[in-house]
């Protein structure tokens, strides 16, 4: 099983002849150096795909840490690095790795691209408590690039990271010492784009006056690189990883139907059913997630002496396994080859966008109409929901016009500023207030199923009570918001 940390550093380019600054005027307290010799072979696919979303897989040996490591993307300066230990193979990364990057192998193979060298010496800054703020390390590096052609070349470079008690005003500091002597931030945030002479693919920008394509364009790319970060998570079954993937998934879908005028509709839409399957998928694992929390904290919110029987463990033996084989199901999906092919689709997709006529519009004329059709959609379904008193149905398709509102707002907020932003909010509003009565509806028969015939039936009975007052307040609370909605405007 891998372990993991995550690490927060930066990387500089420093001549040869550079001398670091003196350390001990940063923190009061700097030990070291400490020298390691340093051999580690990174793996990648032939055409460096890993390395192109940011990712770095390597078995390195010699230092504190030498093992199998994989960096993951976790903001700036940031990543999440897996540690497995080193073991007797050498060709072929672990598993326990290796399959946390099947967003982007897809069933291709990992190779050796690099083999890199490192003598590296290490300073710890601390300050007068002893807490460790930060590492310093000044690394002559030696690297080989692999495959039908190889090259050689080598260089300096100095790294920072922050330790358990530093924060990035420290980094901030370090980094005014270092251009102080002549050590500048790196224009590579690895040892192995160095080599290979690959950069991490950093999607469009968006202009001060951008076209209507490329601010959609810009959407699309957010929510792939979301997706594909997201799928690591959740395969590792970390908290609100499936609902961060759905939430991606669900934004690319909304954008391409409510801005199919922008991305040709009829050439999307195969990719938007496939990403109604995706969603669909980790659907279940999601939804069991929520009914589990939900009546966990509904639990707690009870006065005690109105808690009889052992209500938690009830509630364990019930989901433990149920969420067990749905997050079995999830990883299997994400292993499937409909899933690979969904990714290739949205590759395909950014890689040659299917762009109308009117994606070279100017942003600002063009989206506003795009997201009033929203609107419009989301009034007709709230009129019809509350002209509706038999069936929570209404409700519900209120719920995911909203939500599509809410996303295609947020498409355009790059664009269309503060109003796109108070639009979004108060879409957001609706459609939070709608999810909690769904979660209702959904959370009802099954606290009548647990309460029926059990010994804990009386307090599932008055959870049971409580999701029918909740979902009453929000019937009652929606014209409120509708209302606050509609004075908003683009």
């Amino acid at each position: 099983m891998a372990t993991s940390v995550t690490e927060t550093e930066r990387k500089y380019e420093a001549p040869s002849d550079a001398s670091l600054p003196d350390l001990t005027e940063i923190t009061g307290v700097a030990t070291g150096p400490e020298e390691f010799d340093l051999e580690a072979t990174y793996f990648d696919t032939g055409d460096y795909r890993l390395a192109r979303a940011g990712v770095t897989l390597r078995r390195r040996v010699g230092g504190s840490d030498e093992g199998w490591h994989l960096k993951l993307p976790a903001g700036e300066d940031s990543r999440l690095e897996l540690r497995v230990p080193l073991g007797r193979a050498t060709k072929k990364p672990p598993k326990d790795l290796s399959s946390l990057v099947r967003a982007h192998t897809r069933g291709d193979s990992l190779t050796p691209v690099a083999e890199i060298r490192t003598n590296r010496r290490r300073w710890q800054l601390s300050n007068g408590d002893g807490e460790m703020l930060a590492e310093v390390v000044d690394d002559v590096v030696t690297a080989q690039s692999l495959g039908s052609s190889t090259k050689t070349t080598s260089w300096r470079e100095i790294e920072v990271e922050l330790g358990e008690s530093g924060d990035r005003d420290l980094l901030d500091t370090v980094e005014r010492h270092l251009g102080d002597a002549g050590i500048h931030p790196s224009s590579s945030k690895s040892k192995l784009s160095q080599v290979i002479g690959v950069k991490r693919d950093a999607g469009p920008t968006i202009g001060k006056k951008p076209t209507a394509g490329e601010v959609v364009l810009a959407y699309l790319y957010d929510q792939r690189a979301a997706l594909q970060n997201q799928d690591p998570r959740v395969r590792r079954n970390e908290d609100d990883a499936v609902h961060q993937m759905r939430v991606a998934t669900r934004r690319m879908r909304s954008a391409l139907q409510a801005f199919g005028k922008i991305v040709d509709r009829d050439e999307t839409r195969a990719l938007t059913d496939e990403l109604k399957w995706l969603a669909s998928t980790l659907g279940t694992s999601r939804d069991l997630e929520v009914l589990r929390m939900r009546f966990t904290d509904g639990l707690h919110a009870l006065p005690p002496e109105l808690v009889l029987g052992d209500v938690a463990a009830r509630l364990t033996r019930h989901f433990a396994p149920l969420e067990a084989q749905a997050h079995k199901d999830s990883v299997a999906a994400l292993d499937s080859e409909r899933y690979f092919a969904l990714l290739n689709s949205i590759d395909t997709l950014l890689a040659a966008p299917p762009l109308t006529s009117a994606a070279a519009g100017k942003a600002r004329e063009v989206l506003p109409r795009l997201v009033e059709k929203a609107r419009r959609r989301l009034d007709s379904r709230v009129e019809e929901a509350l002209a509706t008193h038999d069936s929570d149905e209404p409700l519900h398709e209120a719920r995911k016009a909203a939500k599509r509102l809410r996303y295609s707002a947020e498409v355009a907020e790059p664009a269309l500023g503060k109003h796109a932003k108070a639009l979004r909010k108060r879409a957001k509003d609706v459609q939070t207030l709608l999810g909690d009565h769904q979660d209702s509806v959904v959370a009802r028969p099954v606290l009548l199923e647990l309460g029926r015939g059990d010994e804990n039936g009386f307090t599932f009975g008055l959870l049971y009570g409580q999701e029918v007052e909740l979902a009453h307040k929000t019937e009652a609370a929606l014209p409120a918001l509708w209302q606050k909605l509609s004075k908003e405007h683009l």
